[in-house]
């Protein structure tokens, strides 16, 4: 990324960087995809999805920043962004600390704002959670119709095991394997973990599928979500942990 002397219009194409963005200086943003549902009532020009965004729509905007993540957006339009000119910054979200990392770059380097006051109270609810114990081992699922899971190397799974979870999968070799549910079964979970993104997992669908298993049904986006809602997550995720493993 090149750096800018005055950053004015800002498009994002990630719904947790919006809504840092929404919730640092709103004025910047121009533009967001279909999926930013956040903060409630954001009224800027829609681009389309994170994985098909209207990149002719975007140029048209004129942004002079572009924010994207490596894992939601996909190779071809960033590229197609770059070639119309655009500066494009790529973030990278694999674990708690690293997202912290790519916030601070995002917000102070890319935006040229000052640091925001919920960055910091977010990592400070984050060095004062305590982990939930005993320790518990979970299956972790993001889809059905195949059933994937959390494996290795994900956000989310770092936020889980802060909080005192095993992730079973943690040591696959894929990032979000495809498992069959009569082997998520068969694991030996104390419990399942059921986010309501990116599949809509809800008490009518999902628990179904794992009989005699407690099921945390947990916010999506405190979960995944790395913006704003991170002061929120430990308490939100933790409470819907506790509520699971006392059914």
């Amino acid at each position: 990324m090149t750096s800018h002397a005055v950053v004015r219009k800002v498009v994002s194409l990630v719904p947790s960087l919006t809504e840092a963005v929404a919730a640092t200086a709103p004025e910047l943003l121009a533009g967001a995809t279909d999926w930013c549902s956040h903060p409630a009532g954001l009224d800027v020009p829609r681009i389309g999805g994170t994985k098909n965004p209207d990149t002719a729509r975007i140029a048209a905007l004129a942004p002079d920043l572009v924010i994207a993540n490596e894992e939601e957006n996909r190779p071809a339009d960033l590229a197609a962004l770059r070639a119309a000119g655009l500066d494009v910054l790529v973030t990278e979200v694999r674990d708690l600390p690293q997202a912290f990392r790519e916030l601070d770059r995002v917000l102070v380097r890319g935006c040229g704002l000052a640091r925001p006051g919920w960055l910091d109270a977010a990592e400070a609810a984050w060095r004062e959670v305590p982990a939930y114990a005993p320790d518990l081992a979970a299956v972790v699922p993001i889809w059905r119709r195949p059933w994937m899971v959390l494996g290795r190397d994900t956000f989310a799974g770092d936020l889980l095991a802060r909080l005192g979870v095993r992730n079973l999968y943690a040591d696959h070799a894929d990032r979000y394997p495809k498992i069959p549910l009569d082997e998520l079964n068969s694991r030996g979970a104390d419990f399942v973990v059921l986010p309501d993104e990116p599949y809509r997992f809800t008490a009518d669908d999902g628990p179904e599928a794992f009989p005699g298993l407690p099921a945390a049904l947990v916010s999506g986006r405190h979960l995944t979500w790395y913006g704003p809602s991170l002061a929120e997550a430990p308490g939100v995720l933790r409470a819907a942990l506790e509520a699971a493993v006392r059914q």
